[in-house]
């Protein structure tokens, strides 16, 4: 089996208003974060962290034209990616391209504010679905 290196992170969910989905997630005993806007992927974003289930990044459109625009064309929510933690991307990216998946670049590695300044990139996998690299700090 494998080893592409990578550590589960958090599940994106793009959101046209955050208020029903911060409602829930309060309900299932979250700690939904501060809202910040990050130019660099011109979207608003919350990370949402409880004890004992997974993590949710709250992704809400930016400023004018931006990345959920085809995303949430035909719904007003969707968990859309799911973001995995790697210590060393290129090695991630060689242990996928040497496996018979298929994987496409989306979008380059560029630094996301509500990670400190890590590094995020984005890619598409045949068969499973988009993913986000987070590079460790």
């Amino acid at each position: 089996m494998p080893d592409f290196g990578m550590t589960f992170h958090h599940m994106g969910l793009a959101v046209r208003q955050e208020d029903q989905a911060i409602n829930f997630l309060e309900g299932m005993d979250y700690r939904i974060g501060d809202k910040i806007y990050d130019p660099e992927q011109n979207v608003h974003l919350r990370l949402c962290t409880a004890l004992d289930k997974p993590a949710f990044e709250l992704i809400m459109q930016g400023i004018g034209d931006g990345p959920l625009d085809t995303i949430l064309k035909h719904t007003s929510e969707i968990i859309y990616h799911t973001c995995y933690e790697t210590d060393c991307l290129d090695k991630t990216l060689s242990a996928l391209e040497a496996t018979d998946l298929r994987v496409f670049p989306i979008v380059p590695p560029k630094p996301a504010l509500l990670f400190g300044n890590r590094k995020v990139s984005f890619y598409q996998v045949m068969g499973f679905g988009f993913i986000e690299l987070l590079e460790s700090a």
